[in-house]
C-alpha cells in the first residue's frame, strides 16, 4: 500500500494572494481538464464522460495510462479522485485547509495500490519514493498553485 502526503502554504510571501474560492476554483478546474494543469503532453486526453450534483467521471490519458477516475466534491474543501481504472486502485485527495491563524494551505494525500502488481513490492516502492520525493506530489501542488494563479491573472 502507498500512503503519501504533502501540504503547502497557498500564500507565501511574494506570491499573487489567493483567496479560497479562487483556490476552489482552480481545483475543480484541474479536476474537469488536467491539460491545463499537467506539462504539455503528459495529459493527452481528458473527459468528462458523466456528471452528477456532487461528483463527475472522468476518463483520461496521463503519461500514456488509460485511466478511469470518479472525482467527488466536498465543495469549497476537498476533491477526491478514486481511481477506478488505470495502473493504480485507490483515492487520491486535494483538500483545502486552514491554519490556527487563519491561513490557507492545500494538502495532499493519497491511499493507493498497483493493479496486478505485488503489495510492497518493488514498483510499489519505487512509486513510493517518487511520490515522497521533490518531483512527487509536493511539486505537484506547488504546481496547481502556480497554475491557478497564471488562470487568475489571465481572466480565465
Amino acid at each position: 500500500m502507498i500512503y503519501s502526503t504533502a501540504t503547502v502554504r497557498v500564500n507565501p510571501a511574494g506570491e499573487v494572494p489567493l483567496n479560497r474560492d479562487q483556490l476552489w476554483q482552480g481545483l475543480v478546474l484541474k479536476a474537469r481538464d488536467a491539460r491545463l494543469f499537467l506539462p504539455p503532453g503528459l495529459c493527452s486526453r481528458c473527459d468528462i464522460v458523466e456528471e452528477g450534483a456532487s461528483h463527475f467521471i472522468r476518463e483520461a490519458t496521463i503519461a500514456g495510462d488509460d485511466l478511469r477516475e470518479i472525482i467527488a466534491f466536498e465543495p469549497g474543501r476537498k476533491v477526491t479522485f478514486f481511481q477506478a481504472s488505470g495502473p493504480r486502485e485507490g483515492a487520491i485527495v486535494n483538500e483545502i485547509i486552514e491554519d490556527e491563524q487563519g491561513d490557507l494551505h492545500l494538502r495532499f494525500y493519497c491511499y493507493l495500490g498497483l493493479r496486478d502488481k505485488p503489495p510492497g513490492g518493488a514498483e510499489e516502492q519505487a512509486e513510493q519514493a517518487m511520490m515522497d520525493s521533490e518531483r512527487g506530489y509536493k511539486s505537484a501542488l506547488l504546481s496547481t498553485l502556480r497554475r491557478t494563479r497564471e488562470l487568475l491573472a489571465n481572466g480565465t
